[in-house]
């Protein structure tokens, strides 16, 4: 698991970092020199190097003729093809996340989530962003006391907000989120703004393209008690799933299908030790009139 590799201030993307990989490794194949390679573009073997690290977007003619300079096969250049174009549309200019205050941090997650498929979340102590209401959102960004001027902290609500909109687009994202009964009774900004929370969970959980699950007190240790995280996929076959996690200091993704994989087998197992989702409407109905009414 890497932290995203920068370029001055601006950092690589996911799916560019993978591209460079598979380039890098037909090249390999190839027994060419990044020299050699970046003679065949009409360029240097510093764009090579780039490219290999997934620092700048990558053109089309630049990977067909790579592709042919390396004899790799139509299958393989329009897999290449498919994630260039993937990756600039992630990088399409200014989207908007791009004015949040937390734009350095969530930009390139938020830039995916826009364009992926669906969402696998698991959550130990708060509710997922995509679910989370105005006033429960304000509380966090409030609590965490980074920001101070009001204007930072709502801006950071209306881009969760705005986040939200994919949930009921003609073409909508898939969510299907795990909750630890902890993030339903942790009373962020207090009861009233916790009871319209939940309300908001019952709500959302009614949507055909969410299914929410609880995992309850009851249900003891599990596989993932230690950390959350989110798988993100996309519709595009070649484009492998990547996993989110972040702490207190760092983001963290997982590229590669095999780490990929483990967090899609630890999601699976935890969900089949969850509730079943009528079961968690009912336990959030009733924590939502037992503590908060």
């Amino acid at each position: 698991m890497n932290e995203s590799p920068k370029v001055g201030n601006r950092a690589s993307t996911v799916l560019a970092r993978r591209l460079g990989r598979e380039l890098h490794g037909l090249r390999d194949a190839a027994g060419k020199t990044q020299h050699e390679a970046g003679a065949s573009i009409n360029s240097t073997n510093s764009k090579i190097v780039k490219m290999e690290r997934g620092l700048v977007p990558m053109r089309d003619p630049d990977i067909r003729v790579l592709c042919e300079f390396y004899g790799a096969d139509a299958k393989d250049t329009g897999r290449l093809l498919e994630l260039a174009r993937l990756d600039r549309e992630r990088r399409k200019a200014k989207g908007w996340w791009q004015h949040s205050p937390q734009a350095g941090a969530l930009a390139e997650y938020i830039a995916m989530e826009d364009v992926a498929r669906r969402v696998r979340t698991w959550q130990l102590s708060l509710i997922p962003g995509l679910f989370q209401t105005s006033d429960y959102a304000r509380s966090l960004a409030v609590s965490d006391g980074v920001w101070e001027d009001p204007n930072d902290i709502e801006r950071i609500v209306e881009v969760r907000m705005k986040r939200q909109e994919r949930l009921t687009r003609e073409d909508p994202l898939e969510v299907y989120a795990v909750v630890w009964e902890a993030a339903l009774r942790q009373q962020v900004g207090g009861p009233q703004v916790m009871r319209r929370q939940l309300e908001r969970l019952l709500e959302v959980s009614q949507l055909p393209n969410v299914r929410l699950q609880v995992m309850p007190f009851q249900a003891g240790g599990h596989p993932c008690v230690s950390s959350t995280f989110n798988i993100i996929s996309f519709a595009e076959n070649e484009a492998v799933d990547v996993v989110h996690t972040d702490t207190i200091v760092s983001i963290v993704w997982v590229e590669n299908e095999g780490e990929g994989a483990v967090y899609s087998t630890f999601f699976d197992r935890t969900a089949r030790l969850s509730l079943a989702p009528k079961d968690s409407v009912s336990l959030i109905d009733s924590i939502c009139k037992g503590m908060y009414t």
